[in-house]
């Protein structure tokens, strides 16, 4: 690849390009000369292959978003990107399952399943043994229980860790929605089914199907359902949905059965009504509020030997990228760990087309907290209420920088109810002291989390 360091006319020469007959020839380096030779067939190829794809989409979306995600199946950033243009054109993308899953993402039933092959830790040696293992004779045969998927899959092509990433990931949640469950039992059933891979090896009987009835009758025929016999661990708790969730992103690469914002989602938009797929529609230098995921974290040391960061992060909507520098890095460093839910606030800024947002403060969603006010119609349309609540809210404002509660206003007009963003200048420092003082001043209000719905 050459570095173009300038352009010049040359004169009129024959050309086999595009048809450009003046200005079309580049000056590289030692003064050579370099057309530009982007021919018309190649032009038309791109061109042809651009109504192809575009016909698939729009005739066979199911099929073209599975083929799509298929092919890039090694690629997080870009299968997360397809799974939005899912979401988008409103095609719901189901788990992985054990027992209907293929290799690749196929459409099942107006959905696409998720493939075995974007799953980490989990190889094609051990996909085949499972696809091998669910069908016999020809005839698709469900797993029933971790048990019996041990017990039937070839062992040797899969091993603990294999295991422990497909519970993680949902692939048994149809069999069993307790994954913290199923982790503990594969503790002995892992045991269990490679005794029993080795006695079927030797021909030999297990002492398990010994206990369990597994000779039935004088044939001696082992038991169909051997799987039944299997040990057990005690029962436990399922993981916190937090957990499950970091767990599946980590073997998947993104969130795909929940997202950790959802359960935040109306409340958020509260404080937080501009999106990350937004961004680039906001005016330069508008303050913005968010509520995100924090995905990564990469430090920067500048030159002057200060700390920033480049931030990842990612809502809903999008995913973008965050600049922290050093005097927010300074006080907020300790809050960006990732997989936190924070709540951010800053400022767009565009380089080279491309949008940035400027990362001037952040709180974890668990500790922020509102106040709703509760104005009647009459107050909200009234002059003098309404100077009288700013009076009161200015004089709980205190400090700018240690202001960080906001403060939302609630009109009531029968069953129809307003809401009101007050500017950041009327948030205030302390919620007790402020919720006492807007009593005081007849303006109902009351504490609420951001977390609790």
């Amino acid at each position: 690849m050459v570095k173009i360091i300038s352009r010049t006319y040359v004169g009129q020469v024959n050309v086999y390009d595009i048809g450009v007959e003046n200005d079309h020839n580049f000056v590289i380096k030692n003064g050579f000369i370099a057309a530009n030779c982007f021919n018309k067939s190649h032009s038309t190829a791109y061109a042809y292959v651009t109504y192809q794809t575009s016909y698939l989409k729009a005739n066979y979306p199911l099929e073209y978003m599975a083929a799509l995600l298929t092919a890039n199946s090694g690629d997080t950033d870009k299968v997360r990107k397809y799974l939005d243009n899912c979401s988008n054109m409103g095609i719901v993308i189901d788990a992985p399952d054990v027992n209907r899953s293929g290799l690749d993402f196929t459409p099942v039933d107006g959905k696409i399943l998720f493939g075995f092959s974007a799953v980490r830790n989990v190889g094609q040696n051990a996909i085949a043994s499972i696809l091998e293992a669910r069908e016999e004779s020809g005839e698709l045969v469900p797993f029933k229980s971790l048990a019996d998927f041990c017990d039937r899959v070839d062992l040797r092509a899969m091993n603990r860790r294999t295991l422990e990433s497909l519970i993680n990931c949902g692939a048994f949640d149809k069999i069993q929605a307790n994954r913290n469950q199923l982790i503990h039992d594969l503790e002995l059933v892992y045991e269990w089914a490679q005794s029993r891979a080795r006695d079927k090896a030797s021909g030999q009987g297990n002492i398990f199907d010994l206990l369990g009835g597994g000779l039935a009758g004088n044939n001696h025929q082992p038991q169909k359902n051997a799987y039944e016999s299997a040990p057990k661990a005690p029962p436990v708790n399922d993981l916190p949905p937090q957990e499950k969730l970091r767990m599946e992103k980590e073997l998947l690469g993104f969130y795909l059965s929940d997202h950790p914002l959802k359960s935040i989602r109306q409340s958020s938009s509260v404080l937080a009504p501009i999106n990350l797929a937004q961004l680039a529609e906001q005016k330069d230098d508008s303050i913005l509020c968010a509520v995100v995921m924090l995905n990564n974290v990469k430090k920067v040391v500048t030159k002057k030997g200060d700390s920033m960061a480049i931030l990842q992060v990612e809502d809903l909507s999008a995913a973008s990228e965050a600049v922290v520098f050093p005097k927010t890095y300074e006080r907020i460093s300790s809050l960006l760990e990732v997989d936190a839910r924070l709540i951010i606030w800053g400022k767009i800024d565009r380089r080279d087309d491309q949008v940035q947002f400027i990362l001037e403060d952040a709180e974890t969603v668990e500790t922020v907290k509102m106040i709703l006010v509760e104005l009647s119609p009459q107050q909200a349309g009234t002059i003098e209420e309404q100077h009288r609540l700013n009076t009161i809210l200015k004089a709980q404002a205190g400090d700018k920088d240690k202001s960080r509660i906001p403060v939302i206003g609630v009109v009531q007009a029968g069953d129809h109810r307003e809401i009101v963003r007050f500017g950041r200048q009327f948030w205030v420092q302390d919620s007790g002291t402020a919720v006492q003082a807007l009593q005081n001043g007849r303006f109902p209000a009351h504490i609420k989390q951001l977390t609790s719905g």
